[in-house]
Parts: structure tokens; C-alpha cells; sequence
């Protein structure tokens, strides 16, 4: 896709995702047989439920079919929200990450390597995070600057709630958490 389609793709869709509410994250067209695939990627601080997806998709659809942005050649609109495993590259990702925990690949000038942590903080400069502690030592505190994260996505937590059951309330009550009432 020409730089042209898709800044046009994405000055024509940006004001009518905005007024949902919803952030732009993503436009993408790719070639799938005879015709093309445009994937539309929105976020916001909520989440995005499905009936959003389908209601922006329908407008969007009447949007797209009004411009001829796409040409006369048949195309595929697809609106989604973002995968858990895409990557923390804006401060509104790492804002809507905090609490949760994150791989951080650091930039050579933060001296490489990575960091596995919780997102506690974001403000315009970095985000704050606590580093988990290693064979029985406390958390720490850390700030990275946004420059010295070369790349950052969220972990997937399998068992965080009931890890903070347990602790929040015992063990009695996370293990009937699963058990169904006869």
C-alpha cells in the first residue's frame, strides 16, 4: 500500500473513530486473493467490546463507501481491537498497561538487555515500574525513560487473580473459586 493510500485511508477514518470515543491504532491494507484485507485497529482506555466493533464498522463502511479511497477493486473491512501481545509503543499503551506486567528490551544506551516488570506509573517522559524480587528479596522501584525502551510488550498473567485471591483472602477461598454450587 502506497504511502498516499494510507495517509489518505487514515485521514478519512481518524475523525469518524474519534467521535466513537476510540483511538485509531492501526490501518493496514494487504492483498488476500482477488481482493484486499483493510484492517481497522482501534483502542481506548476501556477496552473495545465487540458490539463497538460492529457498530464502527458499519459506519465505517458507509464512510468508505462514500470516498473512493479504496478504489473500484473489491476489499474486506475488518475492524479489531489490539491483540494482548502487540507492542507498548505509545504513552497512552503504557498508560493503559499500568498494573499489568511488561517486557521491556532496552535500548544500547540504557545498557541493553531486558527487564520484566509491573507498570505502576506513566507520565509524558517514562513509566515506573516494579521489578519483581529475586529469591525472596523485596520489589524494587525503577524508572525508565521512554527513550531508553527499544521495544516493550505485556506479559500474559495466567494465574494473577487467583495468586491475588489467595493473598487477599487465604487459599480457602481461592480454591472454591473453581468448584460449582449443587
Amino acid at each position: 500500500m502506497s504511502t498516499t493510500q494510507s495517509e489518505r485511508l487514515r485521514a478519512l477514518l481518524e475523525p469518524v473513530v474519534s467521535k466513537k470515543g476510540l483511538d485509531l491504532e492501526e490501518v493496514e491494507v494487504t492483498p488476500a486473493g482477488k481482493r484486499r484485507v483493510l484492517r481497522v485497529v482501534v483502542d481506548s482506555d476501556d477496552g473495545v467490546q465487540l458490539d463497538t466493533c460492529a457498530e464502527l464498522s458499519r459506519t465505517l463502511s458507509e464512510t468508505l463507501d462514500d470516498a473512493d479511497t479504496m478504489g473500484g477493486s473489491p476489499y474486506v473491512l475488518e475492524v479489531t481491537s489490539p491483540g494482548a501481545d502487540r507492542p507498548l509503543t505509545e504513552q497512552r499503551h503504557y498508560r493503559r498497561a499500568i498494573g499489568r506486567l511488561v517486557k521491556a528490551n532496552l535500548a544500547e544506551s540504557a545498557g541493553g538487555g531486558e527487564v520484566t516488570a509491573r507498570v505502576t506509573g506513566v507520565d509524558d517522559e517514562g513509566i515506573d515500574l516494579e521489578v519483581p524480587g529475586v529469591k525472596g528479596r523485596k520489589p524494587t522501584a525503577r524508572r525508565l525513560a521512554f527513550d531508553e525502551i527499544a521495544k516493550a510488550r505485556v506479559e500474559i498473567e495466567f494465574n494473577r487473580k487467583a495468586a491475588e485471591k489467595r493473598a487477599q483472602f487465604g487459599s480457602a477461598a481461592a480454591d472454591g473459586e473453581g468448584k460449582e454450587e449443587a
